[in-house]
């Protein structure tokens, strides 16, 4: 019998880390209209939020993080061999922070990091007859989900070398963006676009940025900052057309909104 698969390189998970767990849930069920509840593992205290149509994102505290690493948000990306994706990764000057390990009902995953340093996450889902039920976490579509995946780093050549080997990206078009220095190149993946890379910027160190759809971005920024987060940049008109907004929720953690004005 065939199984259902997710093709390598689709993101497939988004992964929030912070000091203050309830406090987290809150915020981005004000904005992003997530509910939350315990995942129910064993000695492991880890959350799982949901739009109306499906699972996104798993929250945990950085309880069991090394010491110093901030509250953020971790993209992961499917792949087919675990084990195999990591060497791969360490080969090609990257390196395996976290695993692999398994997770029952889910799969086997490990959290990585790029040459420049970056930090990602990849998984192995478990073999599956059929798709899971509900929405995927990465829905271009629908409100509530991720929608774009944006690398800032040292050097946006190399990066994205390094991941068109790994996970079989493919350039789309380079952006001109005003006041940026260089371009703003998107990248696609299995026929379609799926994020962007660009230089540092005011990024302090190189690292992944998780945009959520969002029905109205104005009005989503009004709820962050009534939420207690704070808005960084925007609303930005972008190619699409769409508009977003960047912002860091209350605890620190770095996300985007995207969608109509």
């Amino acid at each position: 019998m065939a199984t259902y698969s997710v093709p390598q390189g689709t993101p497939c998970w988004y992964e929030l880390t912070t000091t203050d767990l309830g406090a987290a849930e809150a915020f981005y069920g004000t904005v992003l209209g997530w509910t939350c509840q315990d995942s129910g593992m064993e000695g492991f205290t880890y959350h799982l939020a949901s739009s109306p149509h499906g699972m996104v994102a798993g929250m945990m505290t950085n309880e069991q993080m090394p010491p110093g690493v901030p509250p953020n948000w971790l993209i992961y990306f499917v792949v087919d061999d675990c084990d195999r994706a990591t060497a791969d990764i360490t080969s090609r000057g990257g390196g395996v922070l976290h695993g692999p390990v398994d997770v029952p009902g889910t799969g086997r995953f490990a959290a990585c990091a790029d040459p420049q340093g970056a930090v990602f996450g990849v998984l192995q889902p478990e073999a599956m007859d059929a798709p899971p039920p509900g929405t995927p976490a990465f829905d271009q579509e629908t409100p509530g989900h991720g929608n774009w995946h944006e690398l800032m780093t040292s050097d946006p050549d190399a990066a994205f070398a390094f991941y068109a080997q790994l996970f079989g990206w493919a350039k789309d078009e380079a952006l001109q963006m005003d006041g940026m220095e260089g371009s703003y190149q998107t990248f696609s993946h299995d026929g379609r676009r799926i994020g962007g890379m660009m230089g540092l910027g005011d990024a302090p160190v190189p690292a992944w940025l998780p945009y959520f759809a969002i029905d109205g971005v104005e009005a989503a920024m009004g709820r962050i900052s009534g939420a207690g987060g704070t808005v960084i940049h925007g609303p930005t008109e972008v190619p699409g057309p769409a508009v977003i907004a960047v912002a860091h929720d209350p605890q620190g953690a770095y996300f985007a909104v995207v969608g109509p004005k």
